[in-house]
């Protein structure tokens, strides 16, 4: 299990700005289906797992 969270570690690296804007259009499917309920919340956690990626949010 180990060397697949390296590479998925490495992959998350390398392809930053595709990771950030998945997690961006995860986020936004999110508020859609909750009716924005909890808008704030998804929004921390987006930003916060986008930090956690490579050198951070890349989203535009």
């Amino acid at each position: 299990m180990g060397d697949f969270m390296d590479k998925a570690k490495d992959f998350a690296d390398e392809h930053d700005k595709q990771v950030d804007q998945g997690l961006e259009k995860a986020g936004e499917q999110a508020d859609k289906r909750t009716d924005d309920k909890y808008d704030a919340q998804i929004d921390k956690g987006v930003d916060q797992a986008q930090q956690r990626t490579g050198e951070g949010d890349q989203a535009p």
